[in-house]
């Protein structure tokens, strides 16, 4: 019954939004493919469509070491720790994962798994079982191009750089750096403008319950984070050296509109409410505010290399990383205001708030550490020596975990109870 509630959901949303777009308050997107004016003439006129809407913790006295073996698991587990909560919970560590990894980013799924993803040095994205922080699965990043609606390519390598869940944790959306194969490059770098002739990449689609890639859509030069809006209708991609982002349908799954956004975009978070994204400048000083009903932008001076941002659960703060200030800025989304900013450590880079909102962890990549913030009042409550060049960090919900990326080839897991 589930199946066919959820068939009949997809069918009334595909219905809304391809044959009848006026209903769509961003129409203007798909104005540009042609088969849209025809279907909504033809069948908008019968349509009758009606809506269905959907309706015990380890210490740190004992840590193993974790090597990549998958474990026996089929389906994500689930856990119903409680706990306190996260700005009075203290983070002590539980396990450390190694293996033929070197994560760039680790990203928790919200349904019992976390994703490493490990750029071109592995190609492969490895799947872990959170409650019991073993691997479960190494998914190489190589895909035959043609089988995915791409007839211009035969098999290709990607390179996982950041990864992003739809809201029930059913597909991972998985960025690449760039693909290896014939028919691509040249391979884009850290310092590169639209002008340089880096090649566009792909964005991968994982079916996270066969856990193997199903979809590829091709995107901007050099994607880093990618994001999905709330009511799992877009994707957002974040492309480094086209200096743009793209918008991906997921319905259709095609890149059908471009926002200039300036130098090296990279963070981006949605708000709860689903009606702006904020999209980090780090080649700057600003954040970019999206509107997600008529697609228009409005800048905001934040600081110095802005890297990565996140949004409490309230919608009302973000908090953003200043990578070449060595801080963290707390930021007023309804009046637009620096609230303050705080030192974390050198370079701090990626940001994990947990679920209550009400505690922040900052990866410090030059410092090896994690700090852990008070978000009501920005004030320190821990900060830990973690590894050298902590690059990526996600809080695990059901778990109440934290999980830091080190580049140079582990993941840390910490319990935060």
């Amino acid at each position: 019954m589930m199946e066919v509630a959820r068939q009949r959901r997809s069918s009334s949303w595909l219905c809304r939004i391809l044959v009848c777009p006026w209903r769509l308050q961003s129409y203007r997107l798909f104005a540009s493919i042609p088969v849209f004016s025809l279907l909504s003439t033809v069948a908008c006129a019968s349509l009758n469509t009606k809506h269905i809407d959907a309706t015990a913790p380890l210490t740190s006295k004992r840590v193993r070491l974790v090597s990549a073996v998958p474990s026996s698991a089929s389906t994500p587990p689930f856990s119903t720790s409680d706990g306190r909560p996260s700005d009075i919970a203290v983070m002590t560590l539980r396990e450390v994962l190694k293996g033929n990894i070197s994560p760039k980013s680790v990203a928790a799924s919200g349904s019992g798994y976390v994703t490493a993803q490990n750029m071109m040095y592995s190609h492969s994205i490895t799947v872990y079982d959170a409650n019991r922080v073993k691997l479960v699965k190494t998914i190489a990043d190589s895909v035959d191009l043609s089988k995915l609606g791409h007839p211009k390519y035969g098999r290709a390598q990607g390179a996982p750089v950041e990864a992003a869940f739809s809201s029930d944790g059913r597909y991972a959306y998985v960025s690449n750096y760039s693909m290896y194969g014939p028919g691509f490059g040249p391979e884009g770098g850290d310092s590169c403008t639209p002008s340089t002739g880096v090649d566009s990449s792909f964005l991968y689609r994982v079916d996270m319950k066969r856990l193997e890639i199903d979809g590829a859509y091709r995107v901007g030069s050099v994607p880093k984070v990618v994001a999905v809006t709330p009511d799992d209708n877009f994707i957002l991609v974040s492309n480094w050296c086209s200096w743009d982002l793209s918008v991906v349908p997921t319905m259709l799954g095609q890149d059908v509109k471009r926002i200039p956004i300036g130098p090296y975009p990279r963070g981006i978070a949605v708000t709860p409410d689903g009606s702006a994204a904020y999209i980090a400048v780090m080649g700057g000083n600003e954040l970019v505010r999206l509107n997600l009903r008529n697609w228009q932008t409005t800048r905001i001076g934040v600081g110095a290399g802005p890297r990565a941002v996140v949004i409490e659960p309230e919608g009302r703060y973000a908090f953003v990383s200043l990578n070449a200030e060595g801080v963290v800025a707390k930021l007023d989304l309804l009046t637009g205001a620096l609230k303050t900013k705080v030192s974390t450590g050198q370079a701090p880079r990626s940001l994990a708030l947990a679920s209550d909102g009400r505690a922040l962890f900052v990866a410090n990549y030059k410092s090896g550490t994690v700090t852990k913030l008070r978000t009501s009042d920005m004030s320190k409550l821990q900060t830990i020596k973690v590894c050298q060049d902590p690059i990526g960090i996600t809080y695990e919900g059901k778990t109440k975990s934290v999980w830091v990326a080190c580049y140079s080839g582990s993941i840390m897991v910490y319990n935060d109870r």
